[in-house]
């Protein structure tokens, strides 16, 4: 056996605290959702639908029979998480498929040499010029499992032009969430909650957009100062360790530049990255359309770089094996939200969340909504399915405590989004990580920060627009 191999299998000192695996932190979190089934009341709104949409109907929260979480429905919710979450898990493995063809046409890293020999001196200016498509991505069509596919593109490439995976994957999930959060036109949050609040679709576009640049605009400087930091000196890097492997890789393949079939292969890759966002926009294509999209360029891939058709298939299986963390812990996240939904304590949390609202004073009350939101999105991070649980009860109480329809859709924008990048009940944002090889513990570490000042900023353009504007 190999040096490396016999320190791989050396036990790990006694009393050394050694970081959770995410999957460890996530049963915690399950066991946590059970235990709360046990001391939170039960009870639930009364549901309709409006305009294909289910909302909840406010006023109509009434106590039920409690069901609390008994210990094999802890076990058991690991199995419904994954069955729940089954399209998006398995968009997941086909977009790690497809990927796995594309390395193996060695395009990628022929495609990198030439981006890097290119950029030389001029690397931190992929930064800006990426997070705006992200933010914009995510400000028009909602980007969320969609950008896993640029994460696996983004991470290798910025760690062979001197970076690190973080910057990689905080180039895509910063950017995007930030995009997001302060959307002006992004149909599954403002859309969404605006039609519940009876308000023109997209009204209020132009104070969005102001809030949405300064929003973005932070993010990018937040990325670029850390970037200036591991570029001047690369042990600063948060993952200064776990990339040693990823850059000896790098580094021992040869520095060939595209051949004939590899630049055909990347024009396959732009073809199908323009296509996606096409599709997303004037079609309205979800994961199934996309997963179906990236099958389509990992096989043509294939194809044109002379491999086999059991290659093809080879490649694949390999792809898929590199991304089963990423994949799965989505099923682990959802099963946080179906013990909570199971337990009926979801509809409860929120109704206790509204009244204490209702009581503060109004000028607070924007901030309060803001909060609320917030909280909530840690229990629902889908953005219209959280818009269909709260702004039914929202939009009446904006009315009785005198805070603006359009700043209630503000303050849920802010709230459901900020942290989509931040909790683990968040499916996309931990399969990213997965993708990118950085534990949820570093990612906190790093983006912490960045959250806070986000939070701040939300703050601020809240009590604005309920100030002023609205």
């Amino acid at each position: 056996m190999s040096e490396s191999g016999e320190n791989e299998v050396e036990p790990k000192k006694r009393g050394r605290f050694e970081v959770p695996h995410v999957y460890v932190i996530l049963f915690v979190l399950i066991i946590v959702a059970a235990a709360a089934t046990y001391f939170v009341p039960t009870g639930e709104y009364e549901r309709t639908e409006v305009d294909g949409q289910e909302v909840v109907v406010d006023g109509s929260y009434s106590a039920v029979e409690a069901n609390p979480a008994g210990a094999f429905d802890i076990f058991q919710a690991v199995h419904i998480g994954m069955v729940d979450a089954a399209p998006i898990i398995f968009f997941i493995f086909i977009i790690g498929g497809a990927f796995g063809i594309f390395r193996a046409t060695g395009a990628l890293e022929s495609g990198m040499n030439t981006v890097a020999h290119k950029m030389q001196g001029n690397e931190i200016l992929l930064i800006p010029v990426l997070m705006t498509l992200f933010a914009i991505g995510g400000a028009i069509f909602g980007l969320a499992e969609e950008t896993i596919p640029y994460i696996m593109i983004i991470v290798p490439l910025v760690v062979f032009i001197g970076y690190d995976s973080m910057m990689g994957a905080a180039i895509v999930l910063c950017g995007a969430s930030a995009g997001f959060s302060a959307a002006f036109m992004n149909p599954f949050t403002v859309g969404v909650a605006q039609g519940i609040a009876e308000l023109p679709i997209y009204s209020g576009f132009f104070t969005r957009l102001i809030f949405w640049a300064i929003f973005v605009a932070v993010a990018i400087a937040y990325v670029m100062i850390y970037a200036r930091k591991i570029k001047k000196d690369p042990t600063k890097s948060i993952m200064y360790e776990e990339d040693k492997e990823k850059r000896k890789t790098l580094e021992n393949q040869e520095r060939e530049h595209l051949t004939g079939r590899q630049m055909v292969i990347i024009g396959v890759l732009l073809v199908t990255v323009v296509t996606l966002g096409y599709g997303v926009v004037q079609h309205g294509w979800y994961i199934t359309e996309i997963a179906a999209l990236f099958l389509v360029m990992g096989v043509v891939m294939g194809l044109i770089s002379g491999m086999r058709i059991n290659d093809i298939a080879e490649n694949f299986i390999k792809g898929c094996q590199l991304i089963v963390l990423g994949a799965l812990v989505v099923g682990f996240a959802y099963g946080i939200q179906a013990v909570m939904s199971e337990g009926n304590i979801i509809d409860t949390i929120l109704y206790s969340m509204s009244n204490a609202v209702s009581v503060l004073p109004a000028s607070l009350t924007a901030i309060g909504m803001f909060i609320v939101q917030a909280l909530i999105n840690f229990i629902v991070p889908s953005g219209s399915g959280q818009a269909a649980l709260t702004m039914p009860i929202m939009v009446p109480l904006s009315d009785l405590v005198g805070v603006a329809r359009q700043t209630a859709v503000l303050a849920f924008q802010f709230g459901d989004g900020i942290s989509n990048i931040v909790t683990p009940t968040s499916g996309y944002f931990m399969a990213g990580l997965a993708a990118a090889g950085i534990s949820w513990v570093k990612w906190i570490r790093w983006v912490w920060p960045l959250i806070l000042i986000q939070y701040a900023l939300a703050a601020v353009f809240i009590t604005i627009a309920h100030l002023f504007i609205f």
